[in-house]
């Protein structure tokens, strides 16, 4: 594909992964295949998408901090913690193949978000208190800032349920504090992928607007709609996301088939 082509591919995706993740999270189950599209390699697809990722998280965490609607010293908490995780889980993203990388996503993907899409919603009738809230809080920063480097998509998303699950924070709150603790893993990541030279920046730029657009959007949304909207945004999104994925694996093992099946020969 031309710069330009690319841009007509991952723009608007970027934008409506955005849009969705700073409502409910999971927008790198629309942005990274969006950037895994254009055929660019996979680790500079990675390092793209955390690099547009970053704006746009920074514009969401902002809105919602406005609005009061962080724990601000949990958030923190799990911020400092994100950051070392998903440094971890960015240097091994780069240390495995890429045609390996490649593979697992299209394996992995569905998962993802056929666990995010069916999940049982959980949420912890009394919220912790005192150490135990912040250690809580680190650990999920930790863990969860660790996959991000490493894998991403769903990030925000896992945040959010274990958040409500594990913590006891009501779906705005966990949506505003789950925008810091990703805004942490985003940049970390980004940082290590810049230092490797595995952003493409001619691609990686216009999409940064077009995440800040859609994150700007979306949060103003989540923060005056509350939580049934943004649990109804997160299904209605990842029904057609799942569809998608399935299908990009239903062709993958069709064309590993023929491929087995014409060396046979």
């Amino acid at each position: 594909m031309t710069p330009v082509q690319m841009l007509l591919v991952i723009c608007p995706l970027v934008f409506l992964a955005s849009f969705v993740d700073s409502i409910a999270g999971g927008g790198g189950l629309i942005s990274l295949p969006a950037f895994m599209l254009t055929g660019m390699p996979m680790h500079i697809a990675c390092g793209s998408n955390k690099f547009s990722a970053c704006m746009g998280s920074i514009v969401s965490s902002i809105r919602y901090y406005k609005n009061g609607k962080i724990h601000l010293s949990s958030a923190v908490c799990s911020g400092i913690l994100s950051l070392s995780g998903a440094v971890v889980g960015a240097k091994i993203n780069m240390m495995i193949p890429n045609q390996l990388l490649s593979s697992g996503f299209v394996l992995l993907l569905p998962i993802i978000a056929g666990f995010v899409l069916f999940r049982k919603e959980k949420v912890r009738t009394q919220m912790l208190n005192g150490w135990r809230l912040y250690a809580t809080c680190a650990l999920i920063g930790f863990v969860i800032g660790m996959y991000d480097g490493l894998i991403g998509p769903g990030t925000g998303t896992f945040l959010i349920f274990a958040y409500t699950s594990f913590v006891g924070f009501d779906y705005v709150t966990a949506s505003g504090n789950a925008k810091v603790a990703n805004l942490c893993s985003n940049l970390s990541s980004a940082i290590v992928y810049f230092l490797a030279g595995m952003i493409s920046f001619q691609v990686a730029i216009p999409a940064m607007v077009c995440s800040i657009l859609g994150g700007w959007v979306g949060s103003g949304m989540a923060i005056h709609k509350g939580s049934r909207f943004i649990r109804g945004v997160l299904i209605c999104v990842l029904v057609g996301i799942f569809a998608k994925l399935g299908w990009d694996l239903l062709i993958s093992r069709v064309f590993l088939a023929l491929l087995a099946s014409s060396m046979g020969k």
